[in-house]
C-alpha cells in the first residue's frame, strides 16, 4: 500500500458545520479522522495531502449516542475530530471535492 493510500486512511473527511465554518476564519479546518490516528499522523498527512504547514492539530474524540432503530436499541460509532490549524499564508479550500 503506498503512503498516498495510507493518508487517506488517517484523514475520513471534511466536516463543514456553522461551527468549522467560523474555525476556518482563524486559519483551522476540521477533519473526520480515523480513531486510532495521533496528531503527528494527522500533520502529515494534510501536509502531504494538501501541500500545507500546520501550525497545531487538536483533536477531540466525540462519543457514540444510544439510539433506537426499527424498536431495537443500537449506538452510533464514536467520532475522532482533529482541528488542524494552518501557518499563516496556507489555506485549504474544503468545499471543493478532494
Amino acid at each position: 500500500m503506498s503512503a498516498k493510500h495510507e493518508h487517506y486512511d488517517v484523514i475520513r473527511k471534511p466536516i463543514i458545520t456553522e461551527k468549522t465554518t467560523m474555525a476556518s476564519e482563524n486559519n483551522a479546518v476540521v477533519f473526520e479522522v480515523a480513531i486510532d490516528s495521533n496528531k503527528p499522523q494527522i500533520k502529515e498527512a494534510v501536509e502531504a495531502l494538501f501541500g500545507v504547514k500546520v501550525k497545531a492539530v487538536n483533536t477531540t474524540v466525540t462519543k457514540g449516542k444510544a439510539k433506537r432503530f426499527r424498536g431495537q436499541m443500537g449506538k452510533r460509532k464514536d467520532v475522532k475530530k482533529a482541528y488542524v490549524t494552518l501557518e499563516e499564508g496556507n489555506a485549504i479550500d474544503v468545499s471543493t471535492g478532494l
